[in-house]
């Protein structure tokens, strides 16, 4: 299983990257080698302003086998409206192609999200997406398989709808790996559990101690508390992800090492981390 990350800024786009957007991977070998279908397999988390173009450079939308969004805020799902489009008006494989129905790719999120991304784009009452997408609710602790992977949602500390997801897939090594991703949460029970002795964690860090905790609680993790999370959930290596462009990304390392012992790292888009 490699983790890829596409766009790493929080709240919106940067100069450099994309809002959130995670691409995990697991290879035709390694997914044979954990007895399932011999073929390459694409799960994306998250798919926020400006991601979509980034996901092109390392895989077609149309194999992607499953989509998770955290919620609803655009930062993480705006550009949902763009991959919708492609599916279905791509000259060459869209649904509208000389009536082509093509599986609907799922999309996994919260309760609203079917209605959220409809108006989003932009559809008349009585207009649905459904020979493209096949949204399905999280229900909290239920875990879905696709392929060789399977999350498990875990509902976190957000003002919004709001889920982390643990992923466990195949090691490049043999055996099984997990990757927990936070979305956007506070510190709470839920993401500790979340992040469990994980292989990698993921996670927001988009507010800094001493300038941002003033503000209410329940919104994000700064640096600081991403690296108590990681570390009483005793997770072996932390990546931290959603900088606003304001922030120094060294801040929020110098405060994760304060807290976080293991090796932590800020996530860099395009980079493929293996597990």
């Amino acid at each position: 299983m490699r983790l890829i990350p596409l766009g790493v800024a929080g709240s919106f786009p940067g100069p450099a990257t994309p809002a959130s957007s995670y691409l995990v991977q697991v290879t035709a070998a390694e997914s044979a080698a954990s007895g399932h279908e011999e073929r390459d397999w694409n799960v994306l988390l998250d798919l926020g302003n400006g991601a979509f173009g980034a996901l092109q450079q390392h895989v077609d939308p149309h194999a992607l086998d499953a989509v998770s969004i955290s919620h609803l805020h655009p930062d993480h799902c705006a550009d949902l409206a763009g991959l919708y489009v492609y599916l279905r008006y791509h000259p060459e494989h869209g649904s509208l192609r000389a009536g082509r129905r093509h599986q609907p790719l799922p999309v996994y999120g919260p309760s609203t999200a079917e209605r959220h991304v409809a108006v989003s784009y932009g559809l008349s009452d009585g207009e649905s997406m459904e020979n493209d997408f096949d949204f399905r609710s999280w229900a909290d602790h239920k875990r879905i398989e696709v392929g060789p992977l399977t999350i498990e949602p875990h509902r976190v500390f957000h003002p919004v709808e709001t889920y982390g997801v643990r992923i466990t897939g195949p090691s490049a090594s043999g055996g099984a790996t997990t990757l927990a991703y936070t979305g956007d949460t506070d510190a709470c029970t839920s993401v500790v559990e979340l992040a469990r002795d994980v292989d990698l964690l993921l996670s927001e860090a988009a507010f800094l101690e001493g300038r941002d905790d003033v503000v209410e609680r329940g919104i994000h993790l700064t640096g600081h508390r991403a690296g108590q999370v990681a570390t009483e959930a005793g997770a072996r290596r932390l990546l931290l992800t959603h900088l606003p462009v304001w922030n120094d990304p060294e801040d929020s390392l110098a405060e994760a090492r304060g807290s976080y012992a293991g090796p932590v790292e800020i996530a860099k888009p395009g980079t493929v981390y293996e597990l």
